[in-house]
């Protein structure tokens, strides 16, 4: 074979190499799947959870999980017999402080105060009499036919029928006015605080009866009826349907058109529909959250950011779980 043969043998195979290669780099180009990375969230709800102030007996339940609940209505009762067994209690003694309050309100019966004027006569009858009595035993010893003892046990006697004189006046003046007012103040405050209690023990009382209190739908019922929940035991928790939004783990290097009140096109699989949403807010996720750099030059590393959205209008079906594909 001559040499220019030779020649044209090995450019033929230099040209059918790079041919080869060429079109692998063609057919690779528009065979490769150059789709857009894809984002997926998630969509989220509020919720609140259902729970009595003090331990309780379940006794009835009157939702099952799925059900919708409008606010105020009841969703379960209990049974707290020591609260019941206070409430008693405090009306008792409610009752006897307003009987104490009433009677030092009440003027004093005329019978009382009559029987206390005629002791405050009698009295001073006596003392009349003490009185003469002393005087006639001192006109005796002055004359010197009576001993200074009696004269003396003359005067003790006077002195006393004076002061009986002054308590019997003192009783018939409280038996006409009747009580201090400081005592009727007192007796009307003790009143006052028995009804207090009361009203404390029936608001205690009103945690039988669990209502919602916001709309929403029941997503997770715990104890059963019959079962005890302690102090602040959650009994039941609620969504609040109306309080949805979706949430997107996002690469500070995909935020690049996002930003608060920027609207995104999502796809929901289960629902096989396009929506919406609006981004609300953004959030660093933290260094745990971090996409590290797998070479240690030309690489750096990248924070991931919390995308929260909401949807621009309502949708049907649209339910706490569901995945969104953001493109």
């Amino acid at each position: 074979m001559s040499a220019k043969s030779q020649h044209n043998n090995i450019l033929l195979a230099v040209l059918g190499f790079v041919s080869v290669v060429v079109l692998v780099a063609v057919i690779g180009y528009f065979t490769i799947d150059r789709t857009k990375e894809v984002i997926q969230g998630e969509v989220e709800v509020s919720e609140y959870r259902v729970a009595c102030k003090l331990p309780g007996r379940i006794t009835d339940i009157k939702v099952k999980e799925g059900d919708f609940v409008h606010k105020g209505d009841i969703v379960a009762t209990l049974a707290i017999p020591e609260a019941s067994a206070q409430e008693k209690v405090a009306e008792a003694t409610a009752g006897a402080t307003d009987a104490l309050s009433a009677l030092a309100e009440a003027p004093t019966r005329h019978e009382t105060v009559e029987s206390a004027y005629q002791l405050y006569q009698q009295a001073i009858a006596a003392n009349g009499i003490a009185e003469k009595t002393y005087g006639r035993m001192q006109r005796l010893y002055e004359e010197g036919v009576m001993t200074a003892q009696k004269r003396d046990e003359a005067m003790a006697a006077y002195e006393a029928t004076k002061a009986g004189v002054e308590a019997a006046k003192a009783q018939w003046e409280l038996a006409r006015n009747g009580a201090r007012q400081e005592t009727k103040e007192a007796a009307k405050k003790q009143a006052q605080a028995a009804r207090s209690a009361i009203d404390v023990v029936r608001s205690i009382l009103k945690e039988t009866v669990q209502r919602a209190t916001a709309d929403g739908e029941v997503e997770t019922i715990y104890p059963k009826v019959g079962e005890l929940v302690g102090l602040g035991s959650p009994i039941m928790s609620i969504s609040m349907v109306n309080d949805i939004w979706g949430t997107f783990n996002v690469r500070e290097d995909q935020l690049k058109n996002m930003k608060v009140g920027t609207l995104l096109k999502v796809f929901i699989p289960a629902l096989d529909k396009d929506i919406e949403m609006r981004v609300t807010s953004l959030k660093d996720q933290g260094s745990y959250a971090v996409w590290k750099a797998t070479k240690t030059n030309g690489q750096y590393d990248l924070k991931t950011f919390q995308v929260k959205a909401r949807p621009a209008g309502k949708v049907d079906g649209l339910k706490p779980g569901m995945s969104l594909i953001l493109k």
